[in-house]
């Protein structure tokens, strides 16, 4: 059994470097690091071609190619960590810019809500300042008005509105409503309840509502 470098195998089993180094990697060839140096392990049935004087002078400069090697190996393992840090920090920066994006829209959208509200105190405010100017007579009209509709005649019958009705019996807010609810639910079957518009009418002289208070 000898330990010989890489060319000098090569040179004794007739192949080439290269096929030394897959046999190595195979296992058919067994190798050891001494110094630093990769070196094959020969045995003596190994079909080993006699050197000449001429490899045998140059044993030590083939020393060199294995360092070489190493060397390549430890530099490519520095490019693989500096590669791996350069994503970590790519994705830290794609990261910090979605969560700075996600920021900006928050913020615009409390902008645009808070200038929504000052809109509306201010429509408000001008809505109050013409009611305030608005001629006596137009305000009186408005409420006849509006109290004209909680009070119709069709037909013959006096209907008076649910909501004029329940305001008059002193309802809490609260139960007039619930009461506004059932009677909305039960309009669309009741022949009771007379719809006019987006209004509910009541005809008390005819129809007993008893089961929707």
């Amino acid at each position: 059994m000898s330990k010989v470098t890489i060319h000098d195998a090569a040179e004794l089993l007739g192949v080439s470097k290269e096929a030394i180094h897959n046999r190595i990697r195979r296992g058919s060839l067994q190798s050891v690091v001494e110094d630093g140096i990769k070196l094959v392990i020969l045995e003596k049935e190994e079909n080993v071609q006699p050197l000449t004087k001429k490899t045998t002078i140059q044993k030590t400069p083939h020393q060199t190619p294995d360092r070489y090697y190493k060397f390549l190996e430890e530099q490519n393992e520095k490019l693989q960590q500096k590669v791996e840090t350069l994503e970590k920090e790519t994705r830290n920066l794609r990261d910090q810019k979605e969560q700075m994006l996600i920021e900006e829209r928050l913020k615009i959208e409390r902008i645009y809500k808070e200038k929504d509200e000052q809109l509306k105190n201010i429509i408000n405010a001008i809505s109050t300042k013409l009611m305030l100017h608005a001629p006596q007579e137009m305000i009186e009209g408005e409420i006849a008005q509006e109290e004209a509709q909680e009070t119709i005649t069709q037909e013959g019958r006096r209907l008076i509105s649910v909501n004029k009705y329940l305001k008059s019996r002193d309802f809490p807010k609260k139960e007039r409503n619930r009461i506004k609810e059932k009677f909305e639910r039960a309009a669309k079957e009741d022949a009771r309840i007379i719809t006019i518009g987006k209004k509910y009418y009541i005809d008390l002289q005819k129809y007993d509502y008893s089961d929707l208070m």
